[in-house]
């Protein structure tokens, strides 16, 4: 199993520095290097990255306000040369916080670190199944999105319907195709988003769960065929 991981660093020689790091080690794979942080936020959402090397002093965009703009956020072990940073950076659920200039057993103590975490997170993963948290009526809910079957917009709201009951969120469509798996989930039209599970049958026109007919956008049809015709 290897990490996969990106440098943020807008010093060349850090950034070179780092990746030599990265590629010599065996729990890591490289990405991408970025010196800034637009470059290596395009990047981080079209792959799947576990961890970033971030500096925190660059310009433009600093290391913090990078973090505050991304959705789902990576293991993060922050790279500076100033310690008055590492505060703050742990109330970011940084990983770790590293000290230039970088000693190679530190950078490894760090990495173990990170690797020990994923694979914690990944073996609680597998015990508790897949979930999401929903806020509705003021309570926090965990819901299992294996028992999700769909989820639909309700004027300012979205309902999440699921084998147990329902529950207005303040929320948007949007949102919930970011934090549902695109492999079980697909938005069907513009009002609703269903778990490919649940459907019994379906049309040119309507999806099935149950008794319920979700109905279907014009070219909807064929993502919905392409997406029940691949394998789990």
């Amino acid at each position: 199993m290897k990490l996969n991981c990106v440098v943020v660093d807008d010093s060349s020689i850090q950034r070179a520095i780092i990746a030599k790091l990265v590629n010599n080690h065996p729990g890591l794979h490289l990405i991408g290097d970025f010196s800034n942080a637009i470059e290596a936020k395009s990047c981080i959402s079209l792959n799947n990255i576990d961890l970033i090397f971030l500096d925190i002093e660059m310009p433009v965009i600093n290391g913090f306000d990078f973090l505050d703009g991304l959705k789902s956020k990576p293991q993060i072990i922050f790279i500076t040369s100033k310690a008055e940073y590492a505060l703050k950076a742990f109330d970011y659920d940084a990983t770790d916080y590293l000290q230039k200039p970088i000693a190679v057993d530190r950078f490894n103590a760090s990495v173990k670190r990170a690797i020990d975490m994923h694979i914690l997170k990944k073996e609680v993963k597998e015990e508790e199944g897949e979930h999401i948290f929903i806020k509705s009526n003021l309570k926090k809910l965990k819901i299992f999105t294996s028992k999700i079957k769909w989820i639909e917009a309700f004027g300012d709201y979205v309902r999440v319907v699921t084998e147990d009951d329902s529950n207005l969120v303040l929320s948007t469509m949007k949102s919930f195709e970011n934090d549902l798996s695109k492999e079980k989930f697909i938005r069907v039209h513009k009002s609703y988003i269903i778990n490919i599970d649940k459907v019994e049958r379906f049309n040119s026109k309507f999806a099935e769960i149950g008794i319920t007919k979700i109905p279907l956008s014009r070219n909807k049809k064929e993502d919905l065929v392409r997406a029940l015709s691949t394998p789990s």
